[in-house]
C-alpha cells in the first residue's frame, strides 16, 4: 500500500488581531524607549541602542533613525522571510518609527526624582511587555533580527549568540555617551525587559505537568480525573534496570491545583516518583476554555 505524505503549509494568512496586538506592543515599547530610557540618559542595545547613540551624538530623531538603519536591512533579509513575516516586519518597522515620534512631541514627564533604579525598572517593564507582545502575535521591528538571520543562514552561527554579541557590542559603544553609572542601570533595564519579554511570551495560562511512576497508577488516575476533573495520560514505560514494564500517569494541572494532586498520590502510594515540569504554557480545555466549575471564584477566571 502506498503512503501519501500531505505536509501542511504554513499559515501565511494577515491577521487584524496580529496588526492590532503588533501595534499595541510597538506603541508600549516606544514609550518606555522615549519617557524612561531617553529621559534618564539609560542606553539599549540593538537598534534602538543604535538609534540612542545617533540620537547623542548626532541629534538625529530616533523615529527616522529606525527607519533609515532598518530598511536597508528589509531589503538585504527580504529573502529569508516569510510573506507574513515580511509583512510584518515592514508594519513593526513603521508602526514603531511613528510611535516614537508621536511620543516625543507629547508633553509628558514622569516624575521619578532622579530615581535610576525606578527608571530602569520602568523601562524594563513597560518596553518588556511591549516587546513580548509584539514577539507573541508573531511581529519583529526588524533590525539585528535580520542580521542574525543572516549569519545563521551563511556562517551557521545560532541567532541567540549573534544577538548577544550585537547587544553587548551596541552597550560598548554606548559608554561614548553614558557614564558607568548609567551603564549599570542599563544592564539592569536589559535583565528585567528580557524577564518580562520571556514572561509575556509564555502566556497567561501557565502551568505543571506532572509524570507519576506508581504500581497503584489506575486508583491514582481515578481520582484525578474525579476529584481534580483533569484528563490524564497513560504512557507505557519501561524500568531502565529493572526491564519491566509498567505505566506512567502524565497530567497537566493549574500551579495551584499542585498541592491537591500530591496529596492524591501519596494518599494511595507513599513511595510513587513524582516529576514535575514547568509548563509554559497550556491551552484547552480546562486551562484556555472550559474550566471546570468548582466554585464561585472560576466565574471570574473567564
Amino acid at each position: 500500500m502506498g503512503v501519501i505524505m500531505v505536509t501542511q503549509q504554513p499559515d501565511e494568512s494577515i491577521r487584524f488581531i496580529d496588526l492590532l496586538m503588533i501595534g499595541i506592543g510597538c506603541a508600549m515599547f516606544a514609550f518606555g524607549l522615549v519617557f524612561f530610557n531617553i529621559a534618564n540618559h539609560l542606553a539599549d542595545g540593538g537598534i534602538s541602542g543604535i538609534t540612542l547613540i545617533f540620537r547623542a551624538l548626532f541629534h538625529i530623531d530616533p523615529a527616522y533613525s529606525t527607519i533609515l538603519i532598518n530598511v536597508p536591512l528589509i531589503i538585504i533579509g527580504w529573502r529569508f522571510l516569510g510573506r507574513q513575516s515580511l509583512i510584518y516586519t515592514i508594519y513593526g518597522t513603521g508602526m514603531l518609527s511613528l510611535c516614537l515620534w508621536v511620543w516625543q512631541r507629547i508633553p509628558l514627564t514622569i516624575a521619578l526624582h532622579g530615581d535610576l533604579l525606578l527608571s530602569a525598572l520602568g523601562a524594563g517593564i513597560i518596553g518588556g511587555f511591549g516587546s513580548g507582545l509584539l514577539y507573541r502575535y508573531g511581529g519583529t521591528t526588524g533590525g539585528t533580527d535580520i542580521i542574525a538571520r543572516i549569519f545563521e543562514r551563511f556562517r551557521g552561527v545560532p541567532m541567540g549568540r549573534t544577538l548577544l554579541y550585537l547587544d553587548v557590542v551596541v552597550l560598548l559603544i554606548s559608554l561614548v555617551y553614558i557614564d558607568i553609572q548609567h551603564m549599570a542601570y542599563t544592564l539592569i533595564y536589559s535583565y528585567v525587559f528580557a524577564r518580562i519579554v520571556n514572561f509575556t511570551q509564555e502566556g497567561a495560562y501557565a502551568a505543571r505537568g506532572v509524570i507519576v511512576v506508581s504500581e497503584n497508577y489506575q486508583q491514582i488516575t481515578d481520582e484525578i480525573m474525579t476529584e481534580l476533573e483533569r484528563g490524564v495520560s497513560l504512557i507505557n514505560g519501561e524500568g531502565g534496570f529493572s526491564h519491566q514494564e509498567r505505566k506512567m500517569i502524565y497530567v497537566v494541572v493549574a500551579p495551584s491545583e499542585l498541592y491537591r494532586l500530591r496529596q492524591i498520590i501519596q494518599r494511595n502510594d507513599s513511595r510513587a516518583f513524582i516529576s514535575v515540569i514547568n509548563v509554559n504554557e497550556a491551552l484547552g480545555e480546562g486551562f484556555s476554555f472550559g474550566l471546570p466549575d468548582k466554585g464561585w471564584l472560576n466565574r471570574f477566571r473567564h
